[in-house]
């Protein structure tokens, strides 16, 4: 009983604290492919989550999808993942929204379904998930999410972190590139993914924030950002460094 009120709490918490800052985001990013899917769109619950999004008032867009003008900044939206629960006979989906450091900023109740065929119980455990969703009535207020995450205590740090490791600044990416990457957070940093879309490159966070361990085609090597402000996944080969140009957008 004490653990199930502990978790009735927390979630409170979450709604609440969520519900304060949700106004401020402008938009919804969504993952074609959520971590427990094995295709893209797979029971088509990328586009059953964009359509209860745009219910709920929110503008959303698929990860893949160039942004329009006005939303490139990417502090500004928000990024939605899609958690299963592990449950017998019944399927459990939880609702996720983090931030652009990959903060958890929201967790909805779990959406559950008895259903036995996947795509009527992924469908109906999504649509009950996203009820937490549409109890918070969004309006976007205008107010600037980055400016709120750049407090003095915060800028104190960076420039303390500036004036030891100075840190280069990265150039605008082309975003006609074909070979473009687009940056989604993680847990633990990002993945990046090309147009198809296909996760290319696993990105893992280092206390150097222009340096990230990278993982490409099972190959472990850096992604740094260099002087001429592009970014280079550098790893061994055949005992040789090897060193290629990445064109991503974070």
């Amino acid at each position: 009983m004490m653990r199930i009120k502990i978790l009735l709490t927390a979630i409170l918490c979450s709604v609440v604290g969520f519900a304060q800052s949700i106004n401020d985001y402008k938009a919804v990013i969504i993952p074609l492919k959520y971590e427990f899917m094995k295709t893209d769109n797979q029971y088509r619950l990328a586009t059953l989550s964009k359509q209860n999004l745009t219910k709920a008032g929110l503008e959303a867009f698929y990860s893949n999808e160039q942004l329009p003008e006005g939303y490139t900044d990417r502090c500004q939206v928000l990024y939605m993942d899609v958690v299963r629960d592990n449950a017998f006979l019944v399927t459990k989906l939880i609702i996720q929204f983090k931030d652009c450091f990959g903060q958890v900023v929201f967790t909805s109740e779990a959406g559950k379904s008895r259903e036995k065929e996947y795509e009527v119980a992924y469908k109906e455990a999504l649509d009950n998930a996203f009820k937490s969703v549409y109890a918070l009535r969004y309006k976007y207020s205008g107010n600037s999410v980055a400016t709120a995450k750049t407090s003095a205590p915060v800028k104190a740090a960076v420039a303390t972190t500036v004036v030891a490791t100075p840190v280069a600044t990265a150039s605008s990416p082309d975003l006609k590139d074909p070979n473009l990457l687009y940056a989604q957070p993680t847990e633990s940093g990002y993945q990046l993914i090309d147009k198809t879309p296909k996760v290319v490159m696993k990105l893992l966070k280092t206390s150097q924030p222009n340096v990230y361990i990278a993982i490409k085609d099972n190959v472990q090597g850096s992604l740094i950002l260099k002087e001429d402000g592009q970014w280079y996944f550098e790893s061994y080969q055949n005992d040789k460094l090897v060193s290629e140009k990445i064109v991503v957008k974070f």
